[in-house]
């Protein structure tokens, strides 16, 4: 595992020292960890100097993540005897939810329908001899309400009704132990 923190020296020409401090124990820490990647558990992960509050400052902090893959592709993946091919694909990732950011239905060709989930698009260099994508751009595909206007009406039409009387708690009232009588 150690062994790959080094790699990550060549995007050092783009990187603050200390954020090339912080991504090379984000790295480690991914690499290292089990289960589900939150920033807590990466905060966990880390030796000295990841703490929570850091690991919050470095996800909001913003990257050159083009300039950041390029470098780091033209350093250890390059080859100059391939030919690479530019192209784009769009992802779908099936997720449940309401309050996730740019959830949306989006049509998943492995489903056949539109599926509710996140997209992502990906700009990859695609290695023709080696037959391997080396992604450079990866966004988050977010739809603006205003270019769809049937599901802007129909979001609408959903927060825009008045609000009903709360239900009182507990069941419903009535007679709970009554006999059944099956017809047999």
């Amino acid at each position: 595992m150690d062994a790959s923190v080094p790699l990550l020296a060549c995007l050092d020409p783009v990187l603050s020292p200390t954020l090339s401090r912080q991504v090379s124990r984000i790295a480690l820490a991914l690499l290292t960890m089990t289960g589900r990647v939150t920033m807590v558990g990466l905060s966990r992960w880390t030796e000295r100097g990841g703490s929570y509050r850091t690991i919050q400052r470095f996800f909001a902090t913003v990257l050159p993540w083009a300039s950041l893959f390029w470098l780091f592709f033209r350093t250890h993946c390059l080859r100059s005897d391939d030919v690479y091919l530019l192209g784009g694909d769009e992802v779908v990732v099936t997720k449940a939810g309401k309050h996730t950011h740019g959830l949306d239905r989006f049509f998943s060709s492995l489903s056949g329908r539109p599926v509710p989930g996140v997209a992502f698009f990906a700009l990859s260099l695609l290695s023709t001899r080696e037959r391997h994508s080396f992604p450079l751009r990866v966004e988050q595909v977010v739809r603006d309400p205003a270019a769809h206007p049937a599901v802007a009406r129909r979001h609408h039409r959903k927060t825009s009704l008045p609000p009903s009387t709360p239900r009182p708690r507990g069941g419903p009232k009535g007679r709970k132990t009554r006999t059944r009588r099956w017809s047999h």
